[in-house]
């Protein structure tokens, strides 16, 4: 595809075919990488700086998909993540200080995606270390113990939190899945009843009971969240536009590039 042609042509196939393109001749040949760069700067000139970074953000997470776990501290995130990404349980966990992560290759529905999962402290005293790492996630699961009533009550809580430091456009649409953890307890204090009540309303949100300690729905729960994020018509209109730098860039010449 020429550039004349690949500019006027509207989509997101454009951006895809002009990095694509960008990335392949950068190291063979310099005059063609920077007219390529030049093409790239022209066409986020004539959609305008927002579509242009809409565009960016599904192209280049098209692959890796962000999901953080939130909750109170003992809830189980952290026995959460480790069983599913490595089948293993120790009840000796100790709580997670700030934040943690872990990858997961998967596919689901026949899309093979990289699952990048956020374990984050759920005290209190850790805000300051967790909150900036809201940005970007493509999906949230949020995540109470069915032993611990407080938990339960905390989610809006969580909710709120989240929709506020991931600058969440409206919190109502956004891909969050609700997580009781901690089924294999004899005694309980939430009842599933009224989770699912919460769940629908508070945006209709999925809900799994799980138990990291026997696996149960854990696989089931990270996939559920993996098709709510790619059944969304645009994931980047859950988030607000903000400044981006790009690191790959380099210094530009005085002057004009065309």
């Amino acid at each position: 595809m020429s550039f004349s042609s690949c500019l006027a042509s509207p989509g997101r196939h454009v951006l895809v075919t002009l990095h694509t393109a960008l990335d392949a001749c950068t190291l063979r040949n310099g005059a063609a990488s920077k007219a390529l760069r030049c093409s790239l700067r022209n066409y986020q000139r004539s959609v305008g700086e927002v579509t242009y970074q809409k565009f960016l953000i599904m192209t280049t997470k098209s692959s890796l998909l962000k999901v953080i776990l939130l909750g109170d501290g003992g809830v189980g995130k952290s026995s959460l993540m480790n069983r599913y990404v490595s089948n293993k349980f120790d009840s000796h966990l100790f709580h997670t200080i700030g934040v943690e992560f872990l990858n997961k290759e998967l596919e689901v529905d026949g899309h093979t995606v990289t699952l990048q999962i956020w374990d984050t402290a759920g005290q209190e005293r850790f805000r300051s270390l967790r909150t900036p790492f809201y940005r970007g996630s493509d999906c949230c699961l949020l995540t109470f113990s069915v032993d611990d009533n407080q938990s339960f009550l905390n989610l809006n809580n969580w909710k709120k939190e989240f929709a506020f430091y991931a600058d969440v456009r409206d919190p109502d649409k956004f891909p969050f899945v609700v997580l009781g953890n901690k089924v294999d307890v004899t005694e309980r204090q939430v009842s599933m009843e009224d989770a699912q009540r919460w769940c629908q309303e508070n945006g209709g949100y999925p809900y799994f009971e799980t138990s990291a300690k026997d696996a149960t729905n854990v696989s089931g729960a990270f996939e559920e969240a993996v098709r709510r994020v790619l059944s969304s018509e645009d994931r980047a209109e859950h988030l607000l536009p903000t400044d981006t730098v790009d690191l790959c860039r380099k210094p530009r010449a005085n002057g004009s590039c065309c």
